[in-house]
């Protein structure tokens, strides 16, 4: 078999076509591969780069080239959403990822959305637009994935998270309300990235985990409004990752009806067993992030190995990578899918 580009690959494993060898990438928001090191060698760095698309491409770049991931994932934060809905963010530091600040609303029943225009075009959703653009154009033969915080943890984020947990039980109906509003928004916003040239969309969402709402609620909210965020983006013929952190056993019956093009796993979830269970699924993951930021290059490498022989799709680390994992680990990750 002819040997594939990254996007010819990455895209003909989304359509179930052949590929010469397994991708392996790291898609951007929780999970992005933007580590110190990468900081130091590119001179581009946190937090400027969350706010600069100049500053964002070249970090973006620095990534893909020096991490061996094959991809480019934009943004860097799951802070984007959210502080265009209202609430404010803490920009973090070089070795700190942004993080939200103060909430915008006390309550779901008290959440009054602004206009989805005006909240695209005066937020820092066009930069993280200018960025894919940019991107998209000098590494054309590379898939540029946007990355989406998911409607539950977007809504997590505009009220307060422990009240809102609290709203998803006690005022259902403001709960729906206010994630119903939040995946339009998050619809036009995929549009907005895919309209500059994202390739793959990736919704990760980390509050939607079945150890934090059960089945019950993990199917009324996380499936229902998830779906319909990937079903908007589907409109659009892009392909959707969707990342669910946590142990899936909670929730393992609903994995195979989301709309995911690909379901992402945590470290702890048996990805070949879910595949054995589920086969039409098309699997990612899942090397152990404490692996990457603690173990050596050898045990990396050996992990990535047992991975790659595996019926796993897309080869990718488990959940957000630590800012501090060193560049040798992630390298030897990277190169054992890669030979």
């Amino acid at each position: 078999m002819s040997s594939l580009s990254p996007k010819e690959r990455l895209l003909n494993t989304f359509a179930r076509k052949a590929v010469d060898r397994k991708p392996v990438i790291c898609p951007g928001g929780m999970m992005n591969a933007a580590i110190v090191e990468v900081m130091d060698n590119s001179g581009k760095a946190f937090p400027e780069a969350h706010s600069d698309a100049g500053l964002m491409t070249e970090l973006a770049l620095a990534v893909n080239i020096q991490t061996g991931f094959e991809n480019i994932g934009i943004p860097f934060c799951m802070t984007v959403e959210a502080e265009a809905l209202g609430s404010a963010v803490d920009f973090g530091t070089r070795a700190c990822e942004p993080k939200i600040a103060v909430e915008r609303y006390a309550a779901a029943a008290e959440a009054v959305l602004p206009d989805t225009k005006s909240a695209l075009e005066s937020s820092r959703s066009s930069v993280i637009a200018t960025t894919v653009e940019a991107a998209s154009r000098q590494l054309t033969d590379v898939p540029v994935i946007g990355s989406l915080t998911g409607p539950i943890s977007t809504a997590g984020s505009l009220v307060d998270p422990m009240r809102f947990l609290k709203d998803l039980r006690k005022d259902a109906a403001a709960s729906h309300a206010l994630i119903d509003k939040v995946a339009d928004f998050l619809i036009e916003y995929a549009y907005q990235l895919i309209e500059a040239g994202a390739d793959v969309i990736s919704i990760a969402d980390p509050t939607a985990t079945g150890e934090i709402l059960g089945p019950k609620m993990f199917e009324d909210f996380a499936v229902r409004y998830i779906n319909r965020v990937a079903d908007g983006i589907h409109r659009a013929n892009i392909p959707v990752i969707v990342h669910i952190c946590g142990d899936l056993k909670p929730v393992k019956s609903h994995i195979a009806h989301l709309h995911a093009d690909a379901v992402s796993a945590d470290a702890m979830v048996d990805l070949v067993a879910l595949k054995a269970e589920f086969p039409e699924l098309v699997t990612m993951g899942n090397l152990s992030t404490y692996l990457l930021e603690f173990g050596t290059p050898e045990k990396v490498a050996a992990a990535a190995e047992i991975l790659k022989r595996g019926s796993i799709d897309i080869i990718a680390p488990a959940c957000g990578l630590s800012t501090s994992s060193p560049l040798a680990n992630i390298k030897a990750f990277t190169d054992a899918i890669r030979a």
